[in-house]
């Protein structure tokens, strides 16, 4: 490996994203190395046994551990100023994980009640099977959170900004109230992204992330990763991991290793585009309402501008005429593709109503703020100019 000059923790993000974690082989490649095989051999008996014995650094196998997925692993960690990262098979393996490690029968979990569908599954359905208590709160209510969170709290749950609605959430009152309790607070980041916001510097104690959005950007992989500090992910992620298997693939570790190099320029890009997308959806006829956090128009738009640097890449609107209006509006789009993916480079529209936040049922979305006539809109490296005018003609069709 080559000797960095300099502490790669002082480095600036750009160069973190590109360098950070990078493991040479003897052969000096310019791209990082892509490890396909499953296991490994050693030279003797005794270096397996040390490396089992966890004392020997060495790799044993490939869903315990893996070349190209250590170097993802060191890369996010460092981009994050953590100490530890473990890459998962996908987002809702990194969210389900980092619950499940740190949870047992009796225990509570406090969480936001604004969350991607699948986050809501695992909170309200798929927890509660094995005696985990879960209570629901509305995020952005300070006395709701003091209030739920008590000294029996094991875990507090959030996502800021939420999907699809966009809610913020203050992280440094909820940790602070959760810190005060004495439960661990995992953040879901995936839509601010590091490069828009570190709850770390907050008091949160794990973030999670689905890869398969920013991190690739390109629509081509699957992937998480969980960020937090080395006690946590030696002591609670890895028992649990290893034994039930959700690892990631090192070919998917490797695409999001060079997804990574191209982050920041993607985010800061895509969220320049939908501050204008926003905008303009804001002045067009037949748009009810428009929700970005950096919109002076948002309910926590002040406090969005102090936690993230930039408003992220999704914006959120309503249009007039429920589920038939904005099917239509789908239905007449010319550039923007219908996905419920995001964080991808080409413009994705989704209606969360019927897809993403379908199965939660009519009650839960009302609770959420989701209605019939609710898009959520991921911008991508298109002109923005053609994405507006996209828009525009779809809502005149």
């Amino acid at each position: 490996m080559k000797k960095h000059k300099s502490d790669p923790k002082s480095w600036g993000d750009a160069t973190k994203l590109v360098r950070g974690g990078l493991d040479r082989t003897e052969h000096g490649e310019t791209s990082e190395a892509l490890f396909l095989n499953s296991g490994f051999v050693y030279d003797e008996p005794e270096t397996a046994e040390r490396r089992f014995a966890g004392e020997d650094d060495g790799y044993v196998y490939g869903r315990y551990g893996n070349p190209t997925v250590t170097m993802f692993e060191e890369r996010l960690a460092l981009l994050e100023g953590a100490e530890a990262c473990y890459a998962l098979a996908s987002g809702m393996a990194s969210v389900f994980g980092a619950l499940a490690c740190q949870l047992k029968a009796g225990d509570h979990l406090v969480a936001s009640k604004a969350l991607f569908g699948s986050c809501y599954q695992v909170i309200t359905s798929i927890l509660p099977r094995f005696g985990i208590r879960t209570t629901l709160v509305d995020g952005s209510d300070l006395a709701a959170w003091k209030e739920a969170i008590t000294p029996e709290t094991k875990c507090v749950f959030l996502e800021t900004p939420s999907n699809p609605t966009l809610d913020v959430i203050d992280l440094e009152a909820v940790c602070g109230i959760a810190k005060a309790k004495g439960a661990n607070v995992v953040v879901d980041n995936i839509f601010a992204t590091p490069i828009l916001q570190r709850p770390l510097t907050y008091g949160a104690d794990v973030i999670v992330y689905s890869g398969t959005k920013h991190m690739d950007g390109q629509g081509r992989v699957l992937g998480g990763a969980i960020v937090s500090t080395k006690k946590f992910k030696e002591e609670q992620l890895k028992p649990f991991l290893r034994h039930t298997g959700p690892s990631i693939s090192p070919f998917n570790a490797w695409i999001l290793l060079k997804g990574l190099e191209t982050m920041k320029l993607r985010v800061e890009a895509q969220s320049h585009a939908a501050r204008k997308v926003a905008e303009a959806l804001e002045a067009m006829p037949g748009v009810s309402r428009v929700l970005y956090p950096h919109l002076d128009s948002h309910p926590q738009a002040a406090l969005s501008r102090k936690q993230m640097t930039l408003g992220g890449t999704m914006v959120t609107f309503e249009v007039d005429g429920g589920k038939k209006k904005a099917f239509d509006l789908l239905r007449h789009l010319g550039i923007i593709d219908i996905s419920n993916n995001l964080g991808d480079a080409k413009s994705l529209m989704t209606h969360p109503a019927s897809t993403t936040h379908r199965n939660i049922g009519a009650e839960a979305r009302a609770m959420m703020g989701i209605t019939d006539g609710m898009l959520r809109l991921s911008v991508g490296l298109e002109d923005t100019d053609d994405l507006i005018g996209d828009l525009q003609q779809a809502i005149a069709t």
